[in-house]
């Protein structure tokens, strides 16, 4: 009963400025009527009407929606108690009455004419007050070079999705700059703090300082204008914005200004030295506290207002300097002050990844000091990976604080068909049911998007569903025919091969991180084991390839024949790669002269041809999305070299090798081909001249080559070549037989 309380009273605080005006139901519904025509075109959205009522809610307080008309010279009429549920309401419609799919790789939105009728009044209320999205690391995987265009498609997905709950942490650098020149700061050692763009988010958990850096003046310009433009639209279909607070982490340029202030220097992160992390913590008491997160705050939401939730991680992977409840309490208790000084109404977001990354260190005592030190239902709590370690269980859910369920699923952006779609479908209903719960949403958290596309569509429905999905094989079929656009049985019997395989990894071992030899750095001690049976993907691969003649046409089709081709010479990199390794081990030059002939001088030359066929996969795609930000050649080379180093080395020495790994073309032709052939080399030379391979000369060897990779200016193709169909074709010929008869 008491943790009802708590997520009750939680409810009543957050929705007490919710109800709004007639005003703010006539701006969200014009918002959804916008998305609407940007979604379908001015001609079929008309066929549609939208309206924003808050008595929907009225009864539950809970977001809800209501869908009735439709058929023959009706207009199909959509309610929601907020724009988020109106469009939430929208996709269901588009999704299970027109069998439409809207995804990040594109969309299936063939309508029927005339329109369905809803044959009986539907409504339809969410379980919970929050559907959640974002990690901060998306901002620096995925959205960082974007422009207005591509964050504006993100919203509707997002309202589509029925999201009412996201960061919006662009642009903070800026807001950081104002405050730190009003603190006495000089521009050169701000400029000196700041990472560069594409560690941004590491900078802003204290993670990280400087490196990749300098911030050029521009893009503090371009990332203000953004930051506006992202959260008018989503206050404008009703959605809350999560804004950054001050968590505690300063420049150490802090200590010339201010010499008495009560610094302690964090150890380092990442495999980095000090020269670009180890970064300085302000001790919770110093008078300066309060000073820096009132000032941050205020200047911040003087520029962009505020909804009133903000995110601050202090300790996201770092160690606190104790372990002392009081001493826990006390830095947590900093934080929220600093907030309420400026916004009495403030709640903060905090990402529950401290507690699942340092288990030993979180016990319940710490736990509980960091619970306690706000007042309850003012932390919320974001159980960031629950879908594989659930933090929740080993809490007592959260000690009465709430949480959010969230599915984290990826690590770093990598490609990699992966997914624990049983786990998921069961974990928030589980959660919900769990004694004296205080789950209060669901959420997504994926450190990097555009992969793995339908274990995001099963999560989005999920905040919608009080109950799992009865029968997920079903539901993976339909989604298939939504994706294509019509039935095909052998499409629909490959999805179901891919469930029960790649799709269906239990247990805590379960990552979404690429540890694949094909995109890590060679060495004889590679792991080759996988959750699944390989069968079942190349089975699925000739399936998939078998309905060509049919759905050819459906870019989403060629898309996954494309990724699950990419899978299949990921599992064919994995194989031979044991046969190098076998025929090495065994002195067996003339085995090892084939096995490593094949994989690094035809298959991944073929995979590198096959990517080159979708625009999606294009290593020149990726990098003018950098350079298109710039303001000047220079600029343009810098953010490229930026994107670069997060793609490979990520550190100036390697130090989180291949974490961000993508398979693009271009990427695997220069980078991940060269490596390899290198890799084969050292080992035929040394049973050549039988002397020992020595894995430390092969690393300082193949760094040379890594190192080149990010240093190159060479530009990339930006406009696919090939045909995937053909190509992918080609490749399956030459391999599967292989594989059935098991000569590779």
């Amino acid at each position: 009963m008491e943790a009802v309380t708590v997520v009750a009273a939680l409810g009543f605080l957050l929705l007490a400025g919710a109800e709004g005006s007639a005003g703010d139901e006539a701006r969200e519904a014009a918002a959804v009527r916008a998305l609407l025509v940007r979604l379908l075109g001015p001609g079929p959205a008309a066929n549609f009407s939208v309206s924003v009522e808050r008595s929907l809610a009225a009864e539950s307080g809970l977001d809800t929606y209501r869908l009735s008309g439709g058929g023959a010279g009706a207009r199909v009429r959509v309610a929601g108690s907020t724009g988020v549920a109106a469009a939430a309401g929208l996709h269901r419609y588009l999704r299970d009455f027109c069998g439409c799919h809207v995804a990040w790789s594109g969309s299936q939105l063939r309508l029927p004419q005339p329109l369905p009728a809803v044959p009986k009044e539907l409504t339809e209320a969410t379980p919970n007050r929050y559907r959640y999205y974002q990690n901060v690391c998306t901002h620096s995987y995925s959205f960082v070079w974007w422009d207005w265009a591509r964050w504006e498609r993100e919203i509707d997905w997002m309202a589509l999705n029925g999201i009412n709950l996201a960061l919006a942490w662009s642009g903070q650098e800026a807001i950081w700059q104002r405050v730190y020149l009003t603190l006495g700061l000089t521009q050169s050692e701000i400029d000196e703090y700041f990472t560069g763009p594409a560690f941004l988010a590491w900078g802003r958990m204290g993670n990280l300082h400087t490196w990749g850096g300098p911030l050029p003046r521009s893009w503090h310009l371009k990332q203000l204008y953004l930051q506006h433009r992202i959260l008018d639209r989503m206050r404008s279909l009703g959605m809350i914005p999560v804004l950054p607070a001050f968590a505690g982490h300063v420049p150490k340029a802090i200590t010339r200004v201010f010499p008495q202030v009560n610094v302690t220097q964090m150890g380092s992160w990442g495999q980095f030295n000090c020269s670009y992390s180890c970064s300085f913590l302000l001790a919770p008491g110093d008078p300066m506290f309060p000073i820096i997160g009132s000032l941050f705050l205020r200047e911040l939401t003087k520029e962009f207002g505020t909804d009133h939730i903000y995110g601050a991680d202090t300790f996201n992977e770092m160690q606190p300097p104790s372990s002392e409840p009081s001493y826990l309490a006390a830095a947590t208790a900093a934080v929220y002050e600093a907030m309420i000084t400026v916004d009495p109404d403030a709640v903060w977001l905090l990402q529950g990844w401290l507690f699942h990354h340092q288990p030993q260190f979180w016990g319940p005592a710490q736990v509980g000091a960091v619970m306690r030190a706000v007042p309850r239902g003012r932390l919320l709590i974001l159980d960031l990976f629950a879908e594989t370690q659930p933090v929740y269980i080993r809490t007592a859910s959260f000690q009465g604080q709430p949480f959010i369920w969230c599915m984290l699923h990826n690590f770093g952006g990598n490609h990699g068909l992966f997914g624990t779609l049983e786990t998921v479908n069961q974990g928030p209903a589980a959660a919900r049911l769990f004694p004296n719960s205080t789950m209060v949403g669901t959420g997504m958290a994926p450190e990097g998007i555009g992969q793995n596309e339908v274990v995001y569509a099963l999560m989005a429905e999920l905040g919608w569903r009080k109950d799992p999905v009865p029968d997920l094989g079903a539901w993976v079929a339909s989604f298939a025919d939504r994706r294509y656009g019509g039935f095909h049985q052998d499409a629909e019997a490959a999805w179901r091969l891919l469930l029960r395989s790649v799709y269906n990894c239990s247990g805590e071992a379960c990552v979404g991180h690429n540890h694949s030899p094909l995109v890590r750095r060679p060495s004889l001690q590679m792991h080759t084991t996988v959750w699944y049976n390989r069968s079942d993907v190349f089975e699925a691969w000739r399936l998939l390839l078998a309905a060509t003649p049919t759905l050819a046409a459906s870019p989403a089709f060629r898309y996954d024949l494309l990724d699950i081709t990419r899978q299949a010479a990921q599992e064919l990199v994995s194989l031979y790669y044991g046969e190098v390794r076998t025929a090495y081990l065994n002195k067996e030059l003339v085995h090892l002269l084939r096995a490593g002939g094949i994989l690094a001088y035809e298959l991944l030359p073929a995979l590198d041809e096959v990517l080159a066929s979708d625009s999606r996969f294009l290593l020149g795609s990726w990098l003018e999305q950098a350079r298109a930000v710039a303001v000047s050649e220079a600029e343009a080379h810098f953010f490229e070299q930026n994107s670069r180093y997060q793609l490979t080395l990520w550190g100036p020495v390697g130090n989180i090798l291949d974490y961000a790994n993508k398979q693009l073309a271009g990427l695997v032709s220069d980078y991940y081909t060269p490596r390899w052939q290198l890799f084969v080399g050292a080992l035929i030379e040394s049973l050549v001249q039988d002397i020992p391979f020595q894995q430390r000369l092969f690393d300082e060897n193949v760094f040379q080559l890594e190192q080149a990779f990010v240093l190159n200016t060479r530009r990339y193709p930006t406009q696919p070549k090939g045909d995937t169909v053909d190509l992918a074709k080609r490749l399956f010929l030459k391999y599967y037989p292989r594989w059935v008869a098991g000569s590779l």
